[in-house]
């Protein structure tokens, strides 16, 4: 594994014993919704699990560039809609509509680098192929684009992994 930074690009030994990255770096364009990403007023916003991607629901999501807190939480309500069918945003399906939860999380203006796998010039065929991850990423890490992220409201506060400004991470907070 070769480390660059704070993430770590995977490599893979070819038959004649030579090292080739596994994974790339990808920079988000004209082919993001190709890669799972919609457009809502210009923007282009994805639902991201947690760590351990057990999930049936986004816990959180990601707008690339930085942008407004109200705007994301409409970009947010629009991906659920569009995705998932959700008329709101603010219940899994099947929760207690009585139940309390959590008002709708601040955005967090931060930065993420973007892993795409396999790298095309050395396909690996595992289940992984043509995916990608994100990490998040100070803003002069090479390769970091800006990203505003939103925890979804029913998620638990540490589901997504979200940057905490509050908490010495690399982030602000959206106004």
């Amino acid at each position: 594994m070769t480390t660059t930074g704070l993430y770590d690009l995977v490599t893979s030994e070819g038959d004649d014993g030579t090292m080739h990255p596994a994974e790339q770096l990808w920079t988000p364009g004209e082919d993001a919704v190709e890669n799972g990403f919609i457009v809502h007023r210009g923007m282009h916003v994805t639902g991201i699990d947690d760590p351990t991607d057990d999930h049936l629901y986004p816990v959180g999501f990601v707008v690339l560039g930085h942008q407004r807190w109200a705007d994301i939480i409409e970009a947010a309500a629009a991906y659920m809609a569009r995705v998932h069918g959700w008329r709101n945003l603010h219940l899994y399906p099947g929760d207690d509509p009585a139940e309390r939860i959590p008002r709708i999380p601040r955005a967090v203006l931060t930065h993420g680098v973007f892993l795409r796998h396999p790298h095309p010039d050395h396909g690996c065929g595992c289940e992984w192929d043509e995916t990608w991850r994100m990490v998040w990423a100070p803003a002069d890490e090479p390769g970091a684009v800006p990203i505003t992220a939103l925890r979804h409201p029913a998620a638990a506060v540490t589901a997504a992994s979200i940057p905490d400004p509050d908490h010495g991470a690399p982030a602000t907070w959206s106004a």
